[in-house]
Order: C-alpha cells, then structure tokens, then sequence
C-alpha cells in the first residue's frame, strides 16, 4: 500500500492517527484540544525520542513535530524517523515551531518534512493542514 492509498484510507474511515511531538505542556494542550475538536485522538510524545520510540510501536497518519526539544530535536527525530525506523507507513511531518526563520523552514523540508507551521498555532492552521495533506473533512 503507498503512502498516498494509506492516507486516502485514513480519511475513508475518518479515523487520521496523529502523534503530538510537543514538549511545552501549554502546546500539547492546545494540540490536542484542537484535535480533539476536530474528531481526532492524537498520542503524545514529550521529545523527540518519545516520538521515535512512539512511530515504532504504532503506525501514525501525521506527527506534528516541534523542532526544540530536549533529548532530541524535532529534525533530528523526523530524519530518524523516515530513514532509519525501517517503516512500512511513513507519517506525514509537520514542523511546529516558534522560528518562523527561512533558514528553519528550509531546514525542515530538507529533513522530510511535509508542512511547516508556526507558533501560536490556530485551529484553522490545523484544519488546513489537515485537508492540505489528507483531504480531511470535519464531521
């Protein structure tokens, strides 16, 4: 199955699989709260190796990844993450972050990831990225 068959299934069932990559207790809340509003159950990882441990337990649609983290960063996990789990599914990746730099953005595509978005997010931020990446429509 390729990536794009997975997502189109994902949005068939209604059901995307989102994992938060946040470390800012402020910025989960409001990640989930968001997601939440849209339908969706999203898990939690407090740094960027809790995301690469998560991606290696479940199959994840969408990581909305930050870039500063303990432990490890956001882009080092998104490299991790698509070239070295060995995944049947890779997830979509959007950066969430604070520096809204070129040089960052730049950065996060380099690494794989998809979208980029920047901090404070909105939930028509987040609608949009979602229909963008996953033709996902709001029940």
């Amino acid at each position: 199955m390729t990536e794009t068959q997975h997502n189109n299934e994902a949005n068939n069932t209604g059901q995307l699989t989102c994992l938060i990559a946040e470390d800012n207790l402020i910025n989960q809340k409001i990640l989930m709260r968001f997601l939440n509003n849209l339908g969706l159950n999203a898990d939690l990882a407090k740094d960027g190796l809790e995301a690469v441990e998560a991606v290696k337990i479940k199959d994840y649609d969408v990581i909305f990844m930050d870039i500063q983290m303990p432990r490890m960063d956001g882009l080092a996990a998104t490299k991790c993450i698509l070239n070295d789990c060995q995944l049947e599914q890779k997830p979509t990746i959007i950066a969430v972050t604070a520096n809204t730099s070129k040089d960052i953005e730049r950065n996060c595509y380099d690494n794989g990831m998809t979208g980029f978005i920047s901090k404070p997010v909105s939930m028509k931020v987040i609608k949009q990225a979602l229909k963008q990446y996953f033709n996902f429509v709001e029940k």
